[in-house]
């Protein structure tokens, strides 16, 4: 299938590792240009490098944090002079999940939560609002945000919160940019495999005195496809739902964990 992707121009926060290198990669491999952004200019450069190597793309890196105002006009204005303008943009710049003890109530402090949802609420807004002009001069744009299925379950009280929210900051942005053609949609992933996931299963099987073949066997349990999803397996519901085709989902949801849990949603 032609995703309908060659020419566009994207802007993929928190691309140096994980989920935001995977969706850079599939995206430059459907002919777009893309900038990755994250705070360590170091380890950007070298994924820029070879994700353009490796797709014949145009692939820049910009240093920046999205917890900062100033910071996000910067790193939007500088993506956007040197692609020639955005069309798409991947809000996926947080803290990451699923990688320490989950803290309790009574550990629970206002610092951990206020620099959680301003990285990743506050700042997925600060990146929609420097982009969406953009994308509305075109009268077309894509905005997909990364959030996860914490917002779905209870466990991770933060985690849960942050999640819930982008969910909300969705739809209401959907509602508003949709009139200047822009889609804006949310994807949950679940446990996703990526450069963190054998030290986290090494981690635990220290911690738990079994194998590790064990508890990755064990992780894979929890969905409904028995195994630990890829982070390319997000990068490619995401790079759908950034074409022209995806115009008939914007402010939903995208469960893409391999069917975590037992609630009906609908």
């Amino acid at each position: 299938m032609d995703l309908q992707l060659t020419g566009k121009r994207a802007l993929v926060t928190g691309g140096s590792r994980g989920i935001g290198k995977a969706i850079a990669f599939a995206l430059a491999s459907e002919g777009v240009d893309v900038a990755i952004v994250a705070r360590n200019i170091g380890p950007l450069s070298e994924t820029a490098s070879e994700i353009a190597t490796q797709t014949g793309r145009k692939v820049i890196a910009v240093a920046g944090n999205t917890g900062d105002d100033a910071s996000v006009k910067s790193f939007i204005a500088e993506a956007a002079s040197q692609l020639g303008g955005l069309d798409i943009l991947v809000n996926n710049a947080a803290q990451p999940g699923g990688q320490r003890p989950v803290p309790k109530l009574a550990e629970i402090t206002a610092e951990a939560f206020n620099e959680d949802m301003n990285v990743k609420v506050m700042g997925y807004l600060r990146c929609a609002r420097e982009a969406a002009p953009h994308m509305a001069a075109n009268g077309w744009g894509r905005i997909i945000n990364i959030s996860g299925l914490a917002a779905r379950s209870s466990g991770t009280t933060i985690g849960s919160m942050r999640n819930v929210a982008v969910a909300a900051m969705t739809k209401n942005l959907a509602d508003e940019l949709g009139p200047s053609g822009i889609n804006v949609t949310v994807v949950h992933p679940g446990l996703t495999r990526t450069e963190a996931t054998p030290g986290v299963i090494h981690a635990r099987a220290q911690r738990e005195g079994r194998s590790e073949p064990e508890v990755e066997a064990q992780m894979a349990q929890a969905n409904s496809v028995h195994r630990i999803i890829n982070a390319s397996d997000i990068a490619h519901i995401v790079a759908f739902l950034a074409s022209p085709l995806a115009v008939a989902i914007s402010g939903d949801a995208i469960a893409a964990g391999g069917g975590v849990g037992r609630a009906i949603h609908y």
